[in-house]
């Protein structure tokens, strides 16, 4: 049994911002339900400002700013100098449109970004563009992907994984590979906003593409990790301690240990509400008139999905709820309970070997 203790309570790891829900792509799995007009509602500049100011009084954390697509805002640049200039790491999920040009990610590599990530869900134009609704998407996103490469911005690739793109993986990897990325994030779907439309995997499809994945852990490039798919860490514990082929590294295993929805993850979003993520549409307050931090540290849903004692269902007797956890977010959209169990894990609990890390 896994017995180690992941709590994130004084701050969260990373903080993912919503800084406008204005987009001019039409995903069809878009969790904002985004549209190209900017929402009057919005965080004023000063607002961020101050928001920014409060979390690097307090914490460090990773600060990704997304969207919506987050050059849809006039003050996009002067966000990010703030963020950087706080000391805080600043990463950028832009939109592949026009709007993302040369000289945009060149601008962003002098600001001192630490990182950019683009999506990319289909290793073909038709696979690619027909989820992300407007045409040309596929080939503009490999453009700007280089363009971050040759800027020497450390790139990650996020890969929807559904039914409909489980059997395109290994093309996609291939494709990531051959750009220079240095991460690949698979993400499993929540069926939220508009992805409440489309089909997930099994829980045992999911965890052969784990397996797949972990068989690549080992890779020098792009790294492979998740999103809202934590019992990837699970299996990785489960083939380590076997000591089966294609094993991941230690540090490997470690990375992201308990981190999850709520537990080492705070979004804010363009209008200001705090949420333990942006596939778990709970606010817990207002950055307009709280604490950031003080919202993290203190709101009962915050420590709730950091109580693990508390999770119901098989995530609540589970020997790997600590570095797992399951997905809150997908608790929440299949059950309306975000502490009860996720329906895309397949392990019953108690059937594993007993993993222990050593430190």
């Amino acid at each position: 049994m896994v017995n180690m203790p992941f709590l994130f309570a004084d701050a969260p790891q990373r903080v993912y911002w919503e800084l406008t829900r204005a987009c001019d792509l039409s995903c069809t799995h878009c969790r904002a339900n985004a549209f190209p007009s900017r929402d009057a509602r919005e965080l004023t500049t000063s607002e961020i400002f101050d928001t920014l100011d409060a979390l690097a009084r307090g914490s460090a954390p990773h600060v990704i700013l997304t969207g919506g697509d987050p050059l849809k805002r006039p003050d996009f640049f002067s966000i990010v100098e703030h963020t950087v200039r706080l000391g805080l790491p600043c990463l950028v999920a832009p939109s592949a449109t026009p709007l993302l040009t040369k000289d945009t990610i060149a601008t962003l590599a002098t600001s001192g970004v630490s990182a950019m990530s683009l999506s990319l869900d289909g290793s073909t134009a038709v696979r690619h563009d027909g989820l992300r609704g407007v045409s040309g998407t596929f080939m503009r996103t490999l453009q700007a992907a280089r363009e971050i490469v040759a800027a020497k911005i450390p790139l990650q690739i996020n890969t929807l994984v559904t039914d409909e793109t489980q059997h395109d993986l290994a093309a996609i990897h291939e494709l990531v590979r051959d750009v220079g990325a240095e991460r690949w994030s698979l993400f499993f779907l929540v069926t939220t906003g508009r992805g409440s439309t489309l089909k997930q995997v099994t829980p045992a499809e999911a965890d052969a593409v784990l397996n797949w994945a972990l068989d690549h852990a080992g890779d020098q490039r792009p790294i492979v990790t998740t999103t809202e798919a934590p019992h990837y860490r699970r299996l990785a514990v489960m083939r380590y301690a076997s000591r089966i082929e294609h094993q991941p590294r230690g540090p490997m295993i470690r990375r992201g240990l308990g981190i999850r929805d709520g537990n080492g993850v705070m979004f804010i979003s363009h209008t200001g509400d705090v949420q333990p993520s942006g596939f778990l549409p709970l606010t817990a307050g207002n950055v307009r008139t709280e604490n950031p931090l003080q919202i993290y540290r203190t709101s009962p849903l915050f420590q709730s999905l950091r109580r693990t004692d508390q999770f119901e269902g098989r995530c609540g007797v589970c020997e790997f709820q600590e570095i797992c956890g399951g997905s809150r977010a997908r608790a929440y959209a299949a059950t309306g309970n975000a502490l009860g169990s996720d329906p895309l894990c397949a392990y019953q609990p108690g059937h594993a070997l007993d993993a222990r890390l050593s430190h």
